[in-house]
């Protein structure tokens, strides 16, 4: 899945999203709307991890869905 892909489909895969990073709030979840950047970023705030971590991780989300 690309990055257009992505913002397309967020409505779908944002329960998904949810589902693995259960901290995120919905309203962040939709400030994200599909921006891979912003959620590697979101992700960095409340998990404390490193931009990299998060960076493998939204990766990671991606490849599956």
């Amino acid at each position: 899945m690309n990055m257009d892909q992505l913002k397309g489909q967020w409505k779908q895969l944002k329960g998904a999203a949810k589902e693995k990073w259960g901290e995120l709030t919905d309203d962040e979840l939709d400030q994200a709307e599909g921006n891979a950047d912003q959620l590697v970023g979101k992700i960095q705030e409340k998990y404390g991890k490193s931009k990299e971590e998060a960076q493998k991780e939204v990766d990671e989300f991606i490849s599956k869905h």
